[in-house]
């Protein structure tokens, strides 16, 4: 059964809340809202689990209210049009996150060498 933003918001009071542990309420197509008690309230956080080339896999969405229940669908289906496509979403994240190829480590290193070179 899919989630509605009521239940989101309501996580925290739900029967599984009362252990005082983590746990997860599914959406659907592998989403679902991991919740985790803080000092003084719940953390919710949006996480995807999927498999690519036969390993279980997973990404993180945002935390709820910041991230939306449609915003996590909409990552959520793009991220399943990736694997689809034979793209491995987390390696695609990886390297967004190091930005260009200036940035990687082979290229620092070219940089240094060619700067002690000239000098």
């Amino acid at each position: 059964m899919a989630l509605s933003d009521t239940a989101c918001k309501n996580a925290h009071k739900h029967e599984k809340a009362s252990n005082n542990k983590a746990f997860k309420l599914a959406d659907e197509k592998g989403l679902y809202l991991l919740l985790k008690p803080q000092v003084d309230a719940w953390g919710k956080w949006w996480r995807f689990k999927y498999y690519f080339g036969g390993k279980e896999k997973g990404l993180s969405f945002g935390t709820y209210p910041d991230t939306s229940l449609l915003q996590a669908r909409e990552k959520r289906d793009a991220a399943r049009k990736q694997i689809a496509g034979g793209i491995d979403p987390s390696i695609t994240r990886k390297i967004e996150k190091a930005g260009s190829i200036e940035n990687t480590l082979s290229a620092i290193a070219l940089e240094f060498i060619e700067a002690k070179r000239n000098n």
